[in-house]
């Protein structure tokens, strides 16, 4: 069986390089939600007037991976408490974002949230929003970082965020 977690914490680029190398994640998709555009793509997201936040769907299997550990990699892997930005991405694109699908799922979020707060000094900004469509992103961001591993943003931006989880999450990730 798998369950899956729609989150946004900056560019998707990052969150799916990260997720990917976890033991017990089956899919990571790269796409676009929360916004008010129908029919989304990446030029037009990335411009900000979409109202959609980069976005990825992780699809997971409970019996090797909890949701409690997908969230744990969620907070570790972006600053939850900068708000509508990520380094140098910054718009409501790039937003820290929980996309739950029922109450259930909302009251899950919002506890992971007050569990991670002790982590970090300042408040976490990370907002709960319905998930609508979830619009898979072109092809060429599917992957992006192992398809692309020398490229400027995978080199500066997304090595340094693989590496953290590689030094703090050794035990979690796949062989």
């Amino acid at each position: 069986m798998n369950d899956s977690l729609v989150v946004a914490g900056g560019c998707f680029w990052c969150l799916d390089a990260v997720y990917r190398q976890v033991e017990g994640v089956k899919d990571v998709v790269s796409g676009y939600t929360g916004g008010h555009t129908a029919n989304p793509f990446y030029e037009q997201v990335c411009a900000g007037g979409s109202g959609h936040a980069e976005a990825v769907e992780v699809v997971f299997d409970p019996q090797v991976i909890s949701r409690e550990q997908i969230m744990e990699l969620f907070f570790v892997s972006h600053d939850p408490t900068t708000l509508n930005r990520q380094g140098y991405d910054v718009g409501t694109q790039y937003r820290s974002a929980l996309f739950y699908r029922s109450e259930e799922e909302k009251q899950f979020f919002t506890e992971q949230i007050q569990h991670a707060q002790q982590f970090w000094a300042d408040p976490i900004v990370t907002t709960l929003e319905p998930l609508g469509t979830f619009h898979v992103a072109e092809p060429i961001h599917q992957d992006f970082y192992a398809n692309n591993p020398y490229s400027g943003y995978c080199q500066v931006i997304i090595n340094p965020k693989v590496a953290k989880v590689r030094q703090y999450y050794s035990s979690w990730l796949k062989s």
